[in-house]
This record gives C-alpha cells, structure tokens and sequence, in this order.
C-alpha cells in the first residue's frame, strides 16, 4: 500500500522487504483530505539502539518540516525505551546535512554498501552512492 513512498527513500523493493516485516511502521496523513505524506520504518537492532530504516515524504510536501516531524514524533515515542537512534544513508549532500539539522552525528561508514547491495548504480545530486554514512544521536 505505501510501497511507492517507500521506494523514494529505498529504490530498491527487495531493499525495502529485508526490513520491513520486523520493522514498525509510522504513516503521517493529512486530516483533511486522510492523504498519506510521509512514511517511516524503525527497528529495534539490538543493544538499546533504535534505527530508522526508511523516512520518506512525499515530493510535491518536501521541505515543509514532515521528516524532522516523522523524527521528532520518533524520538518521543521511543525516549526511554532505547538510547540511542541511527540512521543509515547515502553520502548525499541532500540528506546528510538533513539528518545534522535533526541532531545526528557520523557515526560509521559501512564501505561499498551501495555498491555490494544494489542491482544497479544509486545516484543523488549527480552522484553515485557508494558507501553507507551510518548517523546517531542520543535519545
């Protein structure tokens, strides 16, 4: 039902399927029309760590707040409950400087995960996406 949002964060489905049965997943609609702009997937990954797996907003609702929003509500909801949140992502000068603004730090590089994982070349902003920059922050 939400695939085609998801595959804007992951375009990859067999990506998609590795996380999301044992993943919890968070819609954001709009009340007055009950559209769905913005999905998130978190997993508990062991060690009191929290990871967003997948966070996408749809384009034409970008740059309105909607993925800091999805985060916030993250956060909140799994204070307490774990220490820390990563996320994982493209070195992409699109998301990285996001996911700073919203509190995270690099943490890890996994090397070649794009490259290793993906049927095909993965590009964003005229680049290709090579290695996975793994963020924290505290929760």
């Amino acid at each position: 039902m939400y695939i085609d949002l998801l595959l804007l964060a992951d375009e990859q489905e067999n990506m998609i399927d590795r996380y999301l049965e044992r993943g919890t997943m968070y819609a954001l609609s709009d009340e007055a029309d009950s559209r769905v702009k913005a999905v998130c997937i978190v997993t508990d990954e062991g060690s009191s760590v929290l990871e967003i797996k997948n966070i996408a907003v749809l384009p034409e609702c970008q740059r309105m707040g909607l993925g800091r929003e999805m985060i916030r509500f993250i956060e909140n909801t799994y204070k307490g409950a774990y220490d820390v949140l990563r996320v994982g992502t493209g070195d992409s000068p699109l998301t990285i400087p996001f996911y700073q603004k919203c509190g995270f730090a690099e943490a890890y590089r996994i090397k070649g995960f794009f490259t290793d994982n993906y049927d095909h070349p993965i590009f964003e902003c005229g680049k290709q996406l090579v290695d996975m920059v793994c963020l924290e922050k505290k929760l």
